[in-house]
């Protein structure tokens, strides 16, 4: 069912509508190098084929996963004997190029800039991490997003009537409902809609119906899309950080479960909430870092399922507790002025002096015992080196905890000013 003119080519309308670039690189326009970036299922190899087509050029097609470096070079000699003989132009399509190093990459990098091939490859990762910075700025990126339902019905339905490639000879129906749960299932994957339409058609007889309960169980065991290393990973994580520091436990339930769902290494994800318990919620509310290890440690001695549920407890708990970033800020700001600074020196009064000879060389002379002091705190005591003016990294916000802390600061750095005067 892959298609063979541009016509039946669904979704992508951001880039297949009239007028746009990858549909006038479809349509015959100057062919030039390219990347498809998108999930599986969304029809790069189909749409590699119509441009190759359109552009009347011989199409050879590698698999990263399987080729190497000597594949690359034979379709560059035949390529090469082709425009010599016969005029005519080579599109190599590169699929998974993502999994070639950089090294293998370079391999055909040369005959891309001479012409001897025009290059488009397909990638379900982020380009700039992982295609070759030469190679990626000769070719055109064009995003491809994931199937909608809508966009996949039709697929269904014409495969459902063609006799010639689908299953029209086997004169099925589906009830809409079948259609729109195998699409839904599909998770943006027209590939992946074409094989549970076949399995769902494997489960009844010739002139027979597809019916939602059908669709059910054609569509029990389906998997939902997640790499564990790659963008959906990275992209899912992101949400859910998100979504706990913008306080809505319902959507970081939901990307937690989906992460559990795709297979995340759920140590990885015990350590991202306790990361967020620091960053999003600090001193706000300090039970939140408790929690956050407490739950992973729960999860390291229970496992899956029963686990789950301390960590789901903790992003639950993040996501409504009083947020601030100011230990977050501070950390960064101080740590930038240790980067940017000199190794400036401890001041000898607060220096040990564990030895005779430390305090022969004055090391904690001067120092004022803070609890022996008014308040428990020797106010006019200098705390920075002596080659540094002070700063004020931490500023709390006026949330959870953070209010009384705030207060209390304020009060004391006030103290200070007056001793200091």
């Amino acid at each position: 069912m892959r298609p063979r003119v541009l016509t039946e080519v669904v979704g992508q309308t951001h880039l297949l509508g009239p007028g746009k670039p990858l549909r006038r690189l479809a349509e015959g326009a100057a062919l030039h190098s390219a990347l498809f970036w998108g999930p599986p299922g969304t029809g790069k190899t189909t749409l590699a084929r119509l441009v190759a087509k359109a552009a009347d050029v011989e199409f050879a097609q590698l698999s990263a996963v399987q080729a190497g470096v000597k594949d690359v070079r034979e379709v560059v000699e035949a390529a090469q004997v082709r425009r010599r003989t016969t005029g005519k132009g080579t599109l190599l399509f590169l699929d998974e190029v993502h999994r070639f190093n950089k090294s293998q990459q370079d391999a055909f990098l040369p005959y891309v800039e001479d012409g001897t091939l025009v290059f488009v490859g397909a990638t379900t990762e982020n380009p700039a991490f992982e295609v070759n910075a030469a190679l990626l700025s000769r070719a055109q990126v064009y995003p491809l997003r994931p199937l909608e339902p809508a966009d996949l019905v039709p697929l269904l339905t014409t495969a459902l009537a063609d006799e010639e490639r689908g299953l029209g000879a086997r004169r099925l129906r589906a009830a809409p409902e079948a259609l729109e749960a195998l699409a839904v299932a599909a998770d943006g994957d027209g590939r992946r809609s074409l094989n549970l339409l076949e399995v769902a058609a494997s489960l009844i007889d010739d002139g027979a119906e597809i019916s939602g309960e059908i669709a059910a169980e054609a569509t029990a065991h389906r998997v939902r899309r997640f790499d564990k290393g790659g963008d959906a990973f990275y992209d899912q994580i992101s949400a859910l950080h998100k979504s706990v520091r913008g306080s809505d436990p319902d959507a970081a339930l939901y990307w937690y479960c989906r992460m559990v769902d795709g297979g995340v290494d759920m140590s990885y994800l015990s350590r991202r909430l306790v990361r967020m318990a620091s960053e999003e919620v600090g001193n706000a509310d300090p039970r939140a870092l408790t929690l956050a290890l407490e739950a992973a440690q729960a999860y390291e001695r229970l496992g899956s399922p029963e686990g789950e549920l301390a960590l789901a407890q903790a992003v639950v708990f993040l996501a409504v507790a009083a947020k601030s970033n100011a230990v977050y800020v501070a950390y960064k700001a101080a740590m930038a002025d240790v980067k940017a600074g000199a190794s400036h020196e401890v001041p000898n009064h607060l220096r040990n002096a564990p030895t005779r000879f430390a305090k022969q060389m004055g090391h904690g002379q001067g120092y004022q015992y803070d609890h022996d002091s008014a308040g428990g705190v020797a106010v006019g005591q200098r705390y920075f080196p002596d080659t540094l003016p002070d700063r004020q990294y931490y500023s709390p916000v006026d949330r959870g905890l953070e209010i009384k802390i705030g207060e209390a600061l304020a009060r004391l750095r006030a103290r200070r000013v007056e001793a200091r005067k």
